[in-house]
């Protein structure tokens, strides 16, 4: 940006047109500085729709909805790519209702919506799980004869999947001729968080044998689906297999493996594993083990995964309250009451407390029995 600057200085007034006034500004604004785009976005002599649509996009991508909408509302005259990035940014920052009254408002505008309009309205619907909304929008898509490119087909089988039509999102998924690694992600994604791990497991070996490329996320969703279907030795293989693919394994990957393999009683592996982790281990990592250690009843491993905890913790890590209770409830059922005693004293001297276990019951009462006092 400093050279383009220099460039943009050097350029003589007569001949910095409008596209080049654009073109600074919407540099400033992928680069995250929106204090410098706004300053020379007032100061354009014209202003086009494109740089309109940079700066609601960019008051977005830095947090600030309330400035983008009020740069939106500023919009002399606005088209498709000005309601496209309305209704994609709050969609992108989870304002789901903002986005489908957006989009509402848009068709009053009478401004016909396109593939990318869709792709983030279905978004929207999938955050708020709203299986009826969600099919009001294809059907308006199947009605207009909307285009349906990768990111709308991704966004029917996410949208589906997450509102909880697991079979329809299917159907749109097998429909789909050339799948992208995005499009088998959702898919395998959408059959692990519903605890059809077998499932995801067997689509994860039919994307094995296509053109596409499983990445860290299609790798975590496949972890997670072997977690919890139990298939410890399948889920050795995928991460065995992570540098086959290019990928290097993340901290969410050990969790994943930490979690399968203490879920099976394998804590020795998983301590060994921890052990063997290219970065640091966090607290999240051991949480999980200590985790395996309480449904195990292994009280010996608790205490050298939380001696490893008070390291961390030694080394400035902060403090989780959670990993307290865990080992001082270990400790108790395994019958060793003083080590159980010194965490609960630790505990008071940091000032934890266990906080007594709630639940809430939503009850559907009809009105005219309800009476207030």
């Amino acid at each position: 940006m400093a050279g383009a600057r220099r460039w943009f200085d050097a350029t003589p007034m007569g001949m910095r047109t409008v596209v080049t006034w654009t073109v600074l500004v919407h540099g400033y604004v992928a680069a995250g500085d929106m204090e410098t785009a706004r300053e020379l976005f007032y100061a354009m002599p014209a202003r086009n729709v494109f740089v309109w649509s940079s700066m609601v996009t960019g008051y977005f991508k830095a947090g600030d909805a309330d400035e983008a909408r009020a740069m939106f509302d500023r919009v002399p005259v606005r088209n498709l790519v000005s309601w496209n990035a309305l209704i994609a940014g709050y969609a992108q920052i989870g304002r789901s209702e903002e986005a489908l009254h957006a989009f509402h408002s848009m068709l009053e505008d009478r401004v016909k919506p396109d593939e990318f309009t869709m792709a983030s309205v279905l978004s929207a619907c999938a955050q708020l799980g709203s299986l009826k909304q969600g099919r009001k929008v294809h059907e308006f898509m199947e009605r207009t004869r909307i285009r349906k490119n990768h990111f709308v087909l991704n966004g029917l089988v996410d949208m589906y999947a997450k509102c909880g039509d697991l079979e329809y999102a299917r159907k749109v998924f097998d429909s789909i001729q050339r799948r992208n690694t995005e499009c088998w992600n959702s898919m395998i994604s959408a059959l692990a968080s519903h605890g059809r791990s077998e499932e995801a497991i067997q689509l994860f070996s039919q994307m094995e044998c296509s053109e596409q490329k499983p990445n860290g996320v299609t790798l975590l969703a496949v972890l997670g689906a072997c977690t919890h279907g139990g298939f410890v030795e399948e889920g050795l293989r995928v991460f065995n297999s992570f540098g086959a693919y290019g990928v290097a394994a993340g901290v969410e990957h050990y969790g994943c493996l930490v979690d399968l393999l203490g879920r099976a009683g394998r804590l020795e592996e998983a301590h060994a594993i921890v052990k063997s982790m290219a970065m640091e281990p966090n607290e999240v990592i051991w949480g999980a083990l200590l985790g395996a250690c309480r449904v195990h009843d292994n009280a010996e491993m608790s205490e050298r995964v939380s001696d490893e905890i008070n390291q961390l913790r030694s080394d400035g890590a902060s403090t989780n309250d959670a990993e307290y209770i865990m080992l001082s409830n270990i400790l108790a059922a395994s019958e060793r009451w003083e080590q159980a005693e010194r965490v609960r004293r630790k505990m008071a001297n940091h000032g934890v407390e266990k906080t007594p276990g709630c639940s809430s019951v939503e009850l559907d009462i009809p009105e005219h029995k309800v009476r207030c006092r």
